[in-house]
């Protein structure tokens, strides 16, 4: 792989060690540094209980968010004070593995920040209300007696009418229209579920003065759901407009504060065309080793019209799981902590207008119910015939196999495993870096291609593995390039949905949605620039190892130091200090 160059900003500056500071700082040693943190985490989760729920911290369950205007300002006044008081630290007397939990939660608060300030999640955003009432975590997994957890699902739907009322006094008077459009069909699914799934995982329970008082309440929920989506039917989708970028700036400040990234968008934009090409290449590579006879993109569709019935798409999809697992202790690939395994299901339906494939695993201080879930989403029956194709064609059954990889073995589940298994703190398991999480899962869908995975040295089936795995790293090259050119270069929602159709080979459905999640969600260009990290750092630590040197030393190194920034990582795994700012 070409070498990319990527500077950081020096630690002194971007984490203010002790340059140019005051003789007594507020903040010095590892005790104080610990005991700030913890203060912070405390009133983090305070203010977010449904977070604190999905991690395993049960003393949040039931409790909901106040999503009121006066809330809003002083969690943001929180956050800004905790910013000032790590920027006053004495980094120096920090013990290296506290400094490495710094500059993490340091991270953390600046995105926070940033989301109130520069994406507007709050004013800008009405998605961020349209899922709020997400009780599922309560009916699919076992932490508490079903009459507790029911309990809990009534005390937040009975908060429902106060998140819209809130909703409404905090957005703007005009809103982007695919927020509002993605806003009504995620309030939609939401509805869907409550009375629905939600009903039929509790038709069983007997306490007929309990499910009259969850019945109550969840139609209470449903109500003021489907009036917010009327409302903003009515009142915010004919007054809507396309400025949902973000800009130049505050892209810049993005890749700043997620990954200490200080190359420009334009030069990152660069980097993602050329390795767009360069895919490509390899892409067309592929397609004349199955048939020199066809064109690269007739080939590759020919691979897609291989895929499942709408019926057979889950079921198809476990099939291969076991033998992908297998495939990692065979080869000595990555160590397994647990024999626990992934269940395959449908995505539920408050989680469809947004995903394709995903993976849900339990919280890292989860002690009870830890089932993890690798969600994929069905076909939707009032879909026509032609988007009902053009979905099935993403899960040909290669390209399923490669999606299983990056969800389950040896991506996210995996990850998790690794988390839960290892020595990382407080601080590494809640917060994590979207680089790291997701460029480990893209990365082993192309390093499970390198390692052989599915063929036995059959050069047709090897290269048909090849074409699937290429093409979903043109979606996510794709990715980057729409995220930049929409946000920083005035690129619209169709040119988007062209660029994936011309550049990602998919049809007009899956290339508008992934355009559509460009639009509310810049940081999904950090799939690549998190790929082409790792393959960085494991090509500077291959060198550096030599002889001892094995995949199987690299990945469980990658994976037990929690969800960092990767330029943290090269500091962890990496001798030559000379090389810590080399991260592409």
């Amino acid at each position: 792989m070409k070498k990319l160059v990527c500077l950081l900003i020096p630690a002194a500056i971007l984490f203010s060690c002790n340059t140019n500071k005051p003789a007594q700082s507020n903040l010095s040693g590892d005790a104080a540094f610990q005991k700030l943190s913890d203060d912070y985490i405390t009133g983090y989760l305070a203010r977010r209980p449904a977070n604190g729920v999905v991690l395993g911290y049960h003393q949040y369950d039931g409790k909901v968010t106040d999503l009121s205007k006066e809330s809003l300002g002083k969690e943001l006044g929180r956050l800004k004070d905790f910013d000032q008081k790590l920027a006053s630290a004495d980094t120096a007397s920090l013990s290296p593995k506290m400094f490495y939990d710094f500059r993490i939660l340091r991270s953390a608060i600046k995105n926070e920040i940033f989301s109130f300030e520069d994406m507007g999640t709050y004013n800008k955003n009405p998605m961020t209300y349209a899922g709020a009432v997400d009780v599922s975590i309560y009916i699919k997994r076992n932490f508490a007696p079903i009459e507790d957890r029911i309990k809990s699902i009534i005390a937040i739907e009975n908060n429902a009418p106060n998140i819209f009322a809130a909703a409404k006094a905090n957005l703007k008077d005009t809103l982007p229209k695919p927020y509002i459009e993605t806003a009504i069909e995620i309030a939609h699914g939401s509805t869907d579920f409550l009375g629905g799934d939600l009903k039929v995982a509790l038709k069983d329970v007997k306490n007929d003065a309990l499910m009259k008082a969850f019945n109550a309440a969840n139609k209470k929920a449903i109500d003021a759901i489907n009036g917010f989506a009327a409302w903003l039917q009515k009142e915010k989708l004919p007054k809507a407009d396309n400025k949902y970028a973000i800009g130049g700036a505050s892209y810049k400040k993005m890749l700043l504060y997620s990954e200490g990234l200080t190359l420009s968008p334009e030069k990152i934009l660069e980097i993602g065309l050329k390795e767009l090409k360069k895919q490509q290449e390899v892409f067309n590579a592929a397609a004349k080793t199955i048939n020199p006879n066809k064109k690269p993109v007739d080939v590759y569709h020919d691979l897609q019209k291989d895929h499942p019935t709408a019926e057979n798409l889950i079921p198809d999809a476990k099939k291969n799981l076991e033998a992908i697992r297998q495939f990692l202790i065979d080869k000595n690939i990555v160590t397994m902590p647990s024999s626990v395994r992934v269940k395959v299901q449908e995505t539920p339906q408050y989680a469809r207008a947004t995903s394709t494939a995903s993976m849900d695993t339990p919280g890292p201080f989860e002690t009870k119910a830890t089932e993890a879930y690798y969600y994929i989403t069905p076909v939707d029956p009032k879909w026509t015939a032609k988007q009902k194709e053009d979905w099935l064609r993403q899960f040909d059954y290669y390209t399923t196999d490669n999606v299983t990889i990056h969800e389950a073995y040896p991506g996210h589940y995996t990850q998790f495993l690794h988390l839960n298994a290892s020595s990382a703190t407080r601080i590494e398991k809640i917060f994590g870096s979207y680089a790291y999480i997701e460029g480990w899962a893209h990365y082993c869908e192309q390093m499970m291609a390198d390692a052989g995975y599915g063929h036995n040295g059959d050069t047709i089936r090897a290269a048909k593995y090849r074409l699937a795995q290429v093409g979903d790293a043109l979606l996510r090259l794709c990715r980057l390039c729409v995220s930049i050119k929409t946000h920083c270069q005035g690129m619209t929602l169709d040119e988007g949905t062209k660029f994936f159709m011309d550049n990602w080979y998919q049809g007009e459905k899956p290339s508008r949605q992934e355009a559509l999640r460009g639009t509310f969600d810049p940081g999904y260009l950090f799939y690549t620039i998190g790929k082409l990290e790792i393959l960085k750092l494991r090509d500077d630590y291959k060198k550096q190892e030599g002889a001892n040197f094995s995949l199987k030393k690299f990945h469980d190194e990658m994976l037990n130091h929690g969800m960092p920034q990767i330029y943290l990582l090269r500091e962890v795994l990496l001798k030559d200090k000379s090389t810590w700012g080399e991260v592409m």
